[in-house]
């Protein structure tokens, strides 16, 4: 599965139509996804940000599983193959799924420093574990995004939305630094080699 609209994963989680065509959040304990697959293959053109709970499904995210034993907080960029093996369980999931389309940040600063985010890369692949007071930041900077865009939109309702999303991610780095603080992110991986040789030469003159 290819989704290259918001829309179109609303319509595969069989939610309605987003609020935003470029921005949303979504209730996660409301998505069911519209297939018979046991494993589902995909690959978005957006940004996905996610705060999920009870997550009853292997993930895998480049050439290893996704590690959700100890964590909640998850980042996924453009144009990234997952394969999801759905789990039967009587258990629902929760959370929220902020998708944010590259087209959101056109002209403005986060598009060209986003890809500095290292959690965003196949390099990180185990979801990020946060105590109930980082949850609370979280999903409050979540919500308040959310308020935004349900709103009138303005000349200002960009500007403030990017400013909530900088600082979502300002806070998830620093909550990555303390997790791996004592540990090592395993970076010898072919394709996160790959694209920092990509990247270096893109980045280049």
């Amino acid at each position: 599965h290819t989704f290259n609209t918001l829309s179109e994963f609303h319509k595969f989680c069989d939610l309605p139509k987003p609020e935003h065509p470029l921005v949303s959040l979504i209730d996660y304990s409301q998505v069911e996804y519209k297939t018979t697959e046991s494993e589902i293959h995909w690959m978005q053109n957006f940004y996905s940000i996610g705060l999920k709970r009870d997550i009853q499904a292997k993930v895998r995210y480049g050439q290893q599983e996704y590690d959700f034993d100890e964590g909640l907080l998850t980042f996924i960029g453009p144009k990234q193959v997952l394969q999801f093996e759905l789990l039967p369980s009587k258990i629902k999931a929760s959370g929220w799924l902020l998708l944010i389309h590259p087209d959101f940040l056109w002209h403005t600063p986060l598009a060209r420093t986003i890809k500095n985010y290292d959690f965003f890369g196949y390099a990180i692949n185990e979801a990020l574990f946060l105590s109930e007071k980082e949850e609370k930041t979280i999903t409050e900077i979540l919500l308040n995004i959310q308020q935004e865009y349900q709103c009138n939109i303005d000349k200002f309702s960009q500007n403030i939305i990017i400013a909530q999303i900088e600082l979502l991610l300002n806070y998830a780095e620093r909550y990555y630094q303390r997790q791996f603080i004592t540990r090592k992110i395993n970076n010898n991986e072919i394709l996160v080699r790959l694209e920092e040789l990509l990247n270096t030469y893109f980045d280049g003159e």
